[in-house]
């Protein structure tokens, strides 16, 4: 039973924030618009392939932050602000 609770507990601190998936689907609809793969969102970002896989899984707590949304933008030429909802969610 103890094992249960704990593991729910874990389950919900996987949850995605709306503000969260909003950058996710951003990038990965970025990504599948320049014809893209994980790997190569990954090279940008000079970090795991794996990593952006984990980004993309709804059940796996790895995000985007500010340093990979700043070197996508810089990448894509857009400005950091076109990942972000024009109005809060």
């Amino acid at each position: 039973m103890y094992w249960l609770l704990r593991f729910a507990r874990i389950v919900k601190s996987y949850e995605v924030e709306k503000i969260e998936q909003y950058v996710i689907d951003f990038v990965r609809n970025l990504r599948n618009q320049h014809d893209l793969r994980q790997e190569d969102i990954a090279n940008i970002l000079d970090v795991k392939p794996s990593f952006i896989g984990n980004v993309e899984s709804a059940s796996h707590p790895a995000k985007y932050n500010l340093k990979h949304i700043n070197k996508l933008a810089d990448h894509f030429g857009l400005s950091p602000q076109d990942f972000l909802p024009k109005k809060p969610l």
